[in-house]
């Protein structure tokens, strides 16, 4: 493998995981900015308030998407496959 190939596979990696991520941590922060808002015009500082509500929104949909992550890494793992065997 050259330099060109190895920048090209790190850059995948990269974008792959960046796909893959980054519903799940929007989420979090749409449920983290939403409670907070709550939490700010009610006056109410209860603790569990901010963590209940987004382990069990960001755990759902992880659900949710998981098929979505799934395919996202196939497609990955199969163009690592595909290098590793153009590498021989």
């Amino acid at each position: 493998m050259n330099e060109a190939q190895v920048l090209d596979f790190a850059r995948d990696a990269v974008l792959t995981m960046l796909t893959v991520a980054t519903p799940i941590m929007l989420v979090g922060l749409v449920v983290g900015l939403t409670v907070s808002l709550f939490q700010a015009l009610t006056s109410i500082q209860e603790i569990t308030l901010t963590f209940v509500p987004k382990i069990l929104i960001v755990f759902t949909s992880l659900l949710v998407l998981l098929p979505f992550m799934f395919n996202v890494m196939q497609r990955f793992m199969e163009s690592v496959t595909d290098r590793i065997v153009g590498i021989s």
